[in-house]
């Protein structure tokens, strides 16, 4: 099934956007999210939230550059809120090294992520054992080996990811302000669709290979995440993010 995309950018989208989400207490978790912005963490700023809701397939872009602190604190018609949602341990989540997002999103808009599901870590805990568990692996390395894409499928996401790259990136002459564009260029909405759009089946395929012991490391570690991406000396920025966490080893 192909993705659809729905544009957030105010208050009443974001109400609907709550009410869309349902009851999302399933066996396989129906949240999956990513970030956007300048220099994210405490000393950047969030400019997008990606969110694909499964099984719909449905993905949102959260204009948070634009709505600030109402992209988590407008209530849909129940009164639940996206903070809310993001904080709660009884609805699963699911992100892809979520420190850095997690830095972002308590140190701007004081919220204490919960009952997250860490996509790296699972991939982590699943390596086969002629694989060292030294060294962690990116987003993209882990959709091109484990998302079991077609050739033409695994082509297109290279291309988007590629054009995106070559608009944001400094080193390609390119700037993370173009996040901050509004409204967004269409190369910038695909570029975030290609973040989220392949971790339901990533999500499916770890999950199945754990064990039960390694499914409560991971969240447990991807617990320990969170709370050391909230405290004052973390650094989301350098070699030590490629490290694995030593329980993992």
């Amino acid at each position: 099934m192909s993705a659809c995309l729905d544009l957030i950018n105010t208050c009443a989208g974001v109400a609907s956007l709550i009410d869309a989400f349902g009851d999302v207490k399933t066996a396989i978790p129906s949240l999956y999210f990513d970030l956007e912005g300048i220099s994210l963490g405490r000393r950047g700023t969030v400019s997008i939230m990606q969110v694909l809701l499964y099984p719909t397939n449905q993905i949102y872009l959260i204009d948070v550059h634009t709505l600030g602190t109402d992209a988590f604190n407008t209530p849909g018609t129940a009164g639940m809120t996206l903070k809310e949602i993001l904080e709660s341990e009884s609805i699963p989540k699911v992100f892809f090294d979520v420190r850095n997002d997690s830095d972002a999103l308590f140190h701007h808009y004081e919220i204490k992520l919960a009952g997250i599901y860490d996509l790296q870590l699972m991939e982590l805990a699943t390596r086969r054992r002629q694989l060292p568990r030294k060294h962690l692996f990116g987003l993209s390395s882990c959709v091109e080996r484990d998302a079991l894409l077609t050739t033409a499928d695994k082509g297109r996401w290279k291309d988007i990811k590629e054009r995106g790259l070559n608009l944001f990136a400094p080193e390609r002459g390119g700037s993370y302000e173009v996040f901050n564009r509004r409204p967004m260029s269409d190369a910038v909405m695909q570029y975030c669709i290609q973040d989220v759009k392949f971790m339901p089946k990533l999500w499916v395929r770890y999950n199945s290979q754990m064990t039960e012991l390694w499914k409560m490391m991971v969240q447990e570690e991807s617990r320990n995440r969170v709370g050391l991406s909230q405290t004052s000396t973390f650094n989301g920025k350098g070699q030590h993010m490629a490290l694995a966490p030593d329980s993992f080893r």
